[in-house]
């Protein structure tokens, strides 16, 4: 049975009881709205951990467009009936003031693999990311912590903060789940229109087929520009970035001369898709 948990002490004890038992914990930390790539997530957590928290946090702070934050999804009970029949121990789905209380006053910032790409798109966003991971990560204790990659510079910013800051967790990658036509699963999938869902794999597509030019070892400039024309080309009003960057670090490459991650943010019907694969560096 999920047990639902709202406040931090609560939590708290639930977590010292099981460290008391020398169980190892997995944390699966989300904003709700479940979909199958975060129960991906929990279902690997299940497997290589004792027991599992999902946390369920519609984090103010990593909003930068207050209607954004007002018109996510808030949906703990759908979520809830989707996670108990995994076998998830715990929900813990904190209120605002058990994150930020009354005088809360700290921000954490991640520099670096912070900025550009989607950092340099949305002021605060990882500030905000960062602030609650850290704030989570400590609140339940967790041995693993399981990130997708579709939020790739995500992933390396919550990496570098764990490093930085010696919490003693371990950063579990997990690959990109995506629907049977290629695109990337989002909460904000919900949000496109039947015509412009047609249109959303058209970026996976494309994507995949200029990683696979640039692991020939050509020059990234030319085969980014042809990528963004066909991404407009398909139906998607702007392209916010399309980089090559080096999967370690995030540095930008002008080739794949070592492991890569190819990123791009793209605008379809008023909603702002994201997504990321992987380029091998040219044998």
């Amino acid at each position: 049975m999920t047990t639902i948990l709202h406040s931090r002490a609560e939590l708290r004890a639930t977590v010292a009881a099981w460290h008391r038992d020398g169980l190892q914990i997995g944390v699966v930390p989300t904003m709700g709205a479940l979909h199958e790539g975060h129960l991906a997530l929990v279902r690997r957590a299940l497997a290589e951990t004792d027991r599992v928290i999902v946390t369920i946090f519609v984090n103010p702070k990593q909003f930068n467009n207050a209607s954004d934050l007002s018109t996510y999804p808030r949906t703990l009970e759908a979520d809830t009936a989707k996670l108990t029949p995994l076998g998830t121990h715990v929900v813990y789905a904190p209120g605002v003031e058990d994150i930020y209380p009354a005088g809360f006053a700290t921000n954490v910032s991640v520099s670096g693999v912070s900025e550009g790409l989607c950092g340099a798109h949305r002021p605060g966003h990882f500030d905000g990311v960062a602030t609650v991971v850290a704030k989570l990560l400590l609140q339940t204790g967790a041995d693993r912590a399981y990130f997708g990659e579709k939020d790739f510079q995500q992933l390396q910013v919550v990496r570098r903060l764990v490093a930085d800051l010696d919490i003693p967790v371990e950063i579990v990658p997990c690959p990109t789940v995506r629907e049977a036509d290629g695109l990337a699963m989002s909460s904000r999938n919900v949000r496109l229109s039947p015509e412009d869902r047609a249109v959303a794999p058209r970026l996976a597509a494309i994507l995949t087929r200029t990683a696979g030019a640039l692991a020939g070892g050509g020059a990234a400039a030319p085969l980014l520009a042809a990528a963004t024309a066909d991404i407009l080309a398909a139906g998607f009003s702007e392209v916010e970035y399309l980089e090559l960057r080096a999967e370690d670090g995030l540095s930008p490459l002008e080739r794949a001369d070592r492991p890569a991650r190819l990123l791009v943010a793209a605008w379809l019907g008023g909603v702002r898709l994201i997504d990321n694969i992987a380029v091998a560096p040219a044998s």
